[in-house]
C-alpha cells in the first residue's frame, strides 16, 4: 500500500526512527527544525499547504515536562494548537493525521495497566496540554489516530538506556528511580505498529502503543546493563542503585507513579501483539551498542 507520508519533527527520538524505518518506502519526507516551527501557527499552515501527503505524522511536541511548567504558553502552542492545525490541514485534503501523546495524561494512581477507556487526570501542565491536544485532534476528525506511547527508546536519539550504559562504561556507580513504573517502547517496533494505520480501513481514534510488560526505571536499567554485559560491553558495573522519586528534588512537574498502558485495543484492531520489552531491548542493545564493543 503506497502512501505519501510527511513526518514532522523528524530529528526526534520517535519520529527520527520512523523516518529511518520507512525510508525505503515511496514518498516519505521528514521535516524538522530549523525549517519547521510548529509554534508559529500561520507558518505551520503555510508549510503544510506546500506538501502533498496521504498520512501526516506529528512527531513534534514540547516533551520536557519540567520546562512545560514554566513555558506554559509555548507548551500550549506546540502541544495543543499545532496538532489542531495539523488535524484540520490533514482533514481538508482527506489525509490521516497520526499524532503522538503520552502516559502522562493519567494520574498514576491505578495499579494495573490503563486502557483507552480509562478517564485521564493529568497532574502537570505537560499532561494537561497533551490531553487537550488529543481531544482537538479527534474532535476535528474521528479518522485521525492518537497514539499514546511511553518511555520511548531507539536509534535516532539517545535515551535513558543509552545514558545508563555510557555511564556504566565509565563509572563504578549508577542509579535509577525504583518506585516509578511504566512500559518501555522501542521506536523501531513502533514504526511497524504505526504503519498499520496507513490502512484507512482500521478505525481512527485513540490507541495505546508500547512493548508488553512493565517495569520501574531501576528494573529497566538493571536489564539494560545485564544485556549490555552479555553483548560484550566492558562495563565497570552492572549494579543499579535504587533511588526514590521523592528524592529527585530537581524535578518540578509531578510524575505519574504507575502509568502502564494496555495495548489490547491495538491488538484487537490489527492482530499484532507487541513483543515484550526484554526482547525489544535485547535487539536494540545488540544493534546499537554491541558493534561498539566489538571494535574496541
Amino acid at each position: 500500500m503506497k502512501r505519501r507520508v510527511l513526518i514532522l519533527g523528524s530529528h526526534g527520538r520517535l519520529a527520527g526512527s520512523l523516518l529511518e524505518c520507512w525510508s525505503g518506502m515511496d514518498h516519505v519526507i521528514g521535516l524538522a527544525r530549523p525549517a519547521l516551527d510548529v509554534a508559529d501557527g500561520a507558518s505551520l499552515r503555510q508549510q503544510l499547504r506546500d506538501f502533498e501527503f496521504d498520512v501526516l505524522v506529528n512527531g513534534t511536541g514540547l516533551t520536557n515536562v519540567d520546562r512545560c511548567e514554566s513555558a506554559r504558553d509555548e507548551a500550549w502552542r506546540v502541544n495543543v494548537l499545532a496538532p489542531e492545525i495539523m488535524a484540520e490541514c490533514a482533514s481538508q485534503r482527506g489525509a490521516r493525521l497520526i499524532h503522538f501523546s503520552t502516559d502522562y495524561v493519567f494520574d498514576g494512581l491505578k495499579r494495573e495497566p490503563y486502557s483507552e477507556a480509562d478517564v485521564p487526570s493529568p497532574q502537570g501542565w505537560y499532561g494537561t496540554t497533551k490531553l487537550e491536544g488529543e481531544k482537538r485532534v479527534l474532535q476535528c476528525d474521528p479518522r485521525h489516530i492518537v497514539a499514546r506511547v511511553s518511555w520511548v527508546f531507539g536509534p535516532a536519539k539517545p535515551s535513558f538506556v543509552d545514558t545508563l550504559i555510557d555511564r556504566a562504561l565509565l563509572e563504578d556507580r549508577v542509579e535509577a528511580i525504583a518506585d516509578k513504573f511504566s512500559c518501555p517502547t522501542l521506536a523501531t517496533d513502533a514504526a511497524a505498529w504505526i504503519k498499520c494505520f496507513f490502512d484507512f480501513s482500521i478505525s481512527g481514534g485513540l490507541y495505546h502503543l508500547c512493548n508488553s510488560g512493565s517495569c520501574s526505571w531501576r528494573e529497566y536499567g538493571v536489564k539494560a546493563l545485564e544485556l549490555a554485559a552479555n553483548a560484550g560491553l566492558k562495563l565497570r558495573t552492572t549494579e543499579v542503585e535504587p533511588i526514590r522519586l521523592a528524592d529527585m528534588k530537581q524535578f518540578i512537574a509531578p510524575r505519574p507513579v504507575f502509568s502502564m498502558l494496555s495495548t489490547h485495543k491495538f491488538a484487537a484492531a490489527t492482530g499484532i501483539t507487541p513483543r515484550h520489552w526484554h526482547e525489544a531491548l535485547r535487539d536494540y542493545i545488540h544493534k546499537k551498542h554491541a558493534p561498539i564493543s566489538s571494535s574496541t
